[in-house]
């Protein structure tokens, strides 16, 4: 992991944060600006099991996380994040496996940041599901309101 990113984060982002730890989202990859987060597919996340697609909303939560994942790798344990909007565009239905997302930070304000995602699924990590643009709210520690 590139030294400039929090040591901890990878820690914080699997262990420390209980619905990752629920979910078992793995970060598989980390640099300034830039995150690879992994989904390991559960049986509760189907949605069509006619169809063999999950529920649109894994897909979300997965955009979210990366999104939020890769904007980390700017801060510190005591600096603050927060969704303020978020929008997924689902361009495949998601099989019953792993997803994978991508996620590069694209604009880092002092208090707005947004961050673009990219989703896949892992027996066809070159077949694009679904991309999201998400808009953070960010401060710093010690940073006045």
């Amino acid at each position: 992991m590139n030294s400039t990113v929090h040591k901890d984060l990878i820690k914080f982002v699997e262990e420390d944060i209980p619905f990752h730890r629920f979910l078992g989202v793995k970060v598989l990859d980390v640099r300034p600006g830039y995150a690879k987060v992994c989904l390991p597919y559960r049986e509760d996340f189907n949605g069509n099991e006619m169809r063999g697609v999950l529920h649109g909303g894994i897909t979300a939560l997965l955009v979210d996380i990366c999104g939020a994942v890769a904007l980390w790798t700017h801060f510190g344990p005591e600096d603050k994040t927060a969704t303020i909007d978020m929008r997924v565009d689902y361009q495949r239905p998601a099989p019953f496996e792993d997803l994978v997302a991508e996620g590069d930070v694209r604009m880092l304000g002092n208090r707005i940041a947004n961050v673009h995602i990219r989703v896949t699924s892992s027996s066809m990590p070159d077949t694009q599901i679904a991309e999201g643009r998400a808009v953070y709210y960010v401060k710093r520690a010690g940073a006045p309101s």
